[in-house]
């Protein structure tokens, strides 16, 4: 695959790692159609790259990656395209439009080499899609990780949620779209480690570090084969239907309201409306803990 030039990452290649970096800061790394193009041909490109023996998957400025980018596309005027083009339309065209995109962020699976998530600040929704396909997380301890969509808008269109974090979890957090901080992630099994964010950079250097020793050919098996072994539990089959549940989700009537707001009052509108219900939406007891911990202490410190 030829080089490309990127308008919505960055591409970089060092000292045995490729950089691929989310370059969308003003969104907070929203995904745009063309950003997910882009991830897929960076992934494979790193892949072919005989230079590069791991992929660093991260976002630019204050977030890894707020979610999918939901700003209204401008309307269609070509009206052969329209004709000829699926669109979303029906419940077949939309399942279709979802694998499409599933296909795009299953390189960073596929593909032979490793690849680790580095997060931060926000890994909302379509940004939990990437990061949990990567073969190891890494996240600032305050990452906010979450799925908040699910409370009106559908499902995740991926799912490795069961794979990260068994059953019981994964309802936890999709049944509520409640988020979760790096740290306790790393608590459950989420993201493999949390650290401060001063020090994210060399922890996941270090790591990448280790494997860009390790000769490719052995990568990939290691790699490969617990990949394998997750395939023969169901993941990739699951991840098919995921994106058709999705669709199915798409035709709920609290999804048709979500759109009758955003379209009437706005995006910032139909959000409030989704989360503000739901509070801080915080989901692990220990958050809760303390959180209460901190008032008790301003209290304190206000008497």
């Amino acid at each position: 695959m030829p080089p490309l030039e990127y308008e919505n990452l960055n591409y970089e290649v060092k000292d045995g790692k490729a950089y691929i970096t989310l370059n969308r800061p003003e969104k907070l790394n929203a995904l745009s159609s063309a950003l997910q193009e882009e991830i897929s041909h960076a992934m494979w490109e790193a892949d072919n790259d005989t230079r590069v023996h791991v992929a660093i998957l991260q976002g630019a400025g204050r977030a890894f990656c707020a979610g999918y980018d939901l700003t209204p596309a401008p309307a269609d005027t070509n009206e052969t395209y329209a004709e000829i083009y699926r669109s979303r339309v029906s419940f077949e065209d939309d399942a279709w439009r979802l694998e499409q995109a599933q296909r795009q962020r299953m390189a960073i699976w596929d593909m032979h080499k490793p690849v680790i998530g580095r997060i931060h600040g926000y890994c909302l929704a379509g940004g939990t899609d990437l990061v949990l396909l990567c073969d190891i997380i890494i996240a600032a301890d305050d990452t906010v990780i979450g799925f908040p969509p699910v409370r009106a808008m559908g499902t995740p269109p991926a799912h490795m949620w069961l794979y990260h974090v068994g059953p019981q979890w994964a309802k936890r957090m999709l049944l509520t779209g409640d988020s979760i901080t790096g740290a306790d992630a790393a608590k459950i099994g989420l993201v493999l480690q949390a650290v401060p964010y001063d020090d994210l950079d060399t922890v996941v250097e270090e790591l990448a570090d280790k494997m860009a020793m390790i000769d490719v050919d052995l990568l990939a098996s290691q790699k490969r084969i617990v990949n394998l072994g997750l395939e023969m539990q169901g993941a990739r089959t699951l991840q098919r239907l995921a994106a058709e549940n999705d669709a199915r989700a798409h035709l709920a009537p609290s999804v048709k309201e979500f759109g009758k707001i955003s379209r009437d009052q706005g995006l910032k509108a139909a959000l409030e409306w989704r989360d503000t219900k739901f509070g801080d939406g915080r989901a692990t007891p220990d958050y809760q803990a303390r959180k209460e911990e901190q008032a008790v202490r301003a209290k304190a410190a206000r008497a």
